[in-house]
């Protein structure tokens, strides 16, 4: 399993509720992703977002990055601040 992610500042709490809603009605990512799943973490005091999004492969996650970077920033939740890519080495559940 592979894993992007990507944070976000300048975070306006309204903007971000109305692309989840937007989203929320969709089936699955975006056109051209190829993620498993996303996850979204808002901060609303520090005014941040980390997206978190999950890919079956290397080539799934390499295939998605140019449909990923070439999004409209309205369509993002804020100011992209970094971006992390990698292969999950270790994984626990309670």
């Amino acid at each position: 399993m592979y894993l992007r992610v990507v944070r976000f500042t300048d975070v306006d709490p309204d903007h971000l509720e109305s692309r989840m809603e937007a989203r929320s009605g969709e089936d699955g990512p975006p056109a051209g992703v190829r993620a498993k799943e996303i996850k979204v973490m808002h901060d609303p005091d520090q005014r941040t977002a980390v997206v978190l999004q999950f890919f079956e492969t290397a080539e799934d996650m390499q295939d998605s990055e140019g449909a990923l970077e070439g999004m409209d920033p309205s369509e993002t939740p804020g100011t992209r601040a970094s971006v992390d890519r990698g292969e999950i080495k270790f994984e626990r559940e309670a």
